[in-house]
């Protein structure tokens, strides 16, 4: 079984999150090759986008999410992310839990309350707030932590999805919700699909790397395993590394640009172990949890990057090389230029 080294993941990794290389794709088919972005901010699709695609404009998003090629739903983890239309019923028939995690061990509520929810929704879309009014004036004498884990069941079952504009840049409050009339695929196709997506995009990976990438079970991701003709190898520590067929896999000593990520970018959530794009010497926390927004050098994360009076700062772990500072100054530039970009 052949060892791929550490850098040999690293490029292989930058390569499929199309970091390696900019690439000439629409958001939507960009979106699947990287099998989702984080949109817990509203910005970061964006941000994330602009440092994979060439040429890429914000317009270009904001149109894709306006005709609905796009769609932002609590998905991964439970947590906000763009997925193309086309990815959308698959990865909800492949998450679905019960229970859901993030409930808490919340029993799920009525299934009247989630049609009647689900009717209520359909009529109009509705703030947070009037969802937790309607939860409350049938649930009687719930507690407020009660009533919360309550709302997160009825996004995960009605599902409840926020509208189109909650993902477009300049969005800050108001958000609205609507109920998504989703005829679901088979489970199992669904899955299948949710790994070959996971795979494409960050593999070779282990079990426990999908698992904390999707937030479902690994008794249900392995269904999906056992559906594919998997190629396999080990990293330098023995792990097994699961793969698709002829899948791309990138040399170790290819060139690695300077990338700015976005806040919590999909590339830092993609593993269990990180230390293939953040060296463990490093904090994560401040990253993953805090939702730092990182930069690239020599293809692992080497700082943190703010915009700063009309432009960006970096606050690098360890000193920088005059070349990688030229560099990050560079690309640093033309990222402020699409920051301040006008916008449809």
């Amino acid at each position: 079984m052949r060892v791929l080294t550490l850098r040999e993941l690293n490029r292989t990794l930058l390569l499929r999150q199309l970091l390696l290389r900019r690439a000439r794709l629409g958001p939507a088919r960009a979106i699947e090759r990287v099998a989702a972005l984080q949109a817990q901010w509203v910005p970061s699709p964006y941000v994330a986008l602009w440092s994979r695609l060439e040429p890429f404009g914000r317009d270009s998003l904001t149109r894709a999410l306006r005709r609905g090629t796009v769609v932002k739903a609590s998905l991964m983890r439970g947590t906000l992310h763009l997925v193309s239309a086309a990815d959308y019923s698959l990865y909800v028939a492949a998450l679905r839990r019960d229970p859901a995690p993030w409930t808490n061990g919340r029993p799920a509520p009525p299934r009247e309350l989630v049609s009647a929810v689900a009717r209520f929704a359909r009529r109009e879309p509705r703030t947070t707030a009037e969802l937790r009014a309607f939860v409350e004036a049938r649930r009687g004498r719930a507690t407020e932590q009660e009533t919360l884990r309550d709302l997160a069941w009825l996004r995960h079952l009605v599902p409840l999805e926020p509208l189109p504009d909650t993902a477009e840049w300049g969005f800050v409050r108001g958000v609205r919700h609507r109920s998504s009339s989703l005829r679901l695929p088979p489970v199992a196709n669904a899955v299948e699909h949710l790994v070959r997506r996971y795979l494409a995009a960050f593999g070779p990976a282990t079990r426990a790397d999908l698992a904390a990438w999707s937030g479902q079970k690994l008794s249900v991701l392995d269904r999906g395993l056992e559906r594919i003709a998997l190629r396999r190898f080990r990293d330098e520590r023995g792990r097994e590394l699961l793969d698709l067929p002829r899948a791309p896999l990138a040399a170790g000593d290819e060139h690695a640009p300077v990338r700015f990520l976005s806040r919590w970018d999909e590339l830092l959530l993609g593993h269990a172990d990180r230390d293939r794009i953040l060296p463990p010497e490093h904090a994560w926390r401040k990253l993953v949890l805090a939702g730092e927004q990182a930069f690239l050098v020599d293809g692992f994360v080497a700082g943190t990057w703010k915009l700063e009076r009309g432009r960006v700062a970096v606050a690098p772990f360890a000193p920088l090389t005059r070349s990688a500072r030229r560099e990050l100054e560079d690309e640093g530039a033309r990222l402020v230029g699409f920051l301040e970009e006008r916008s449809c």
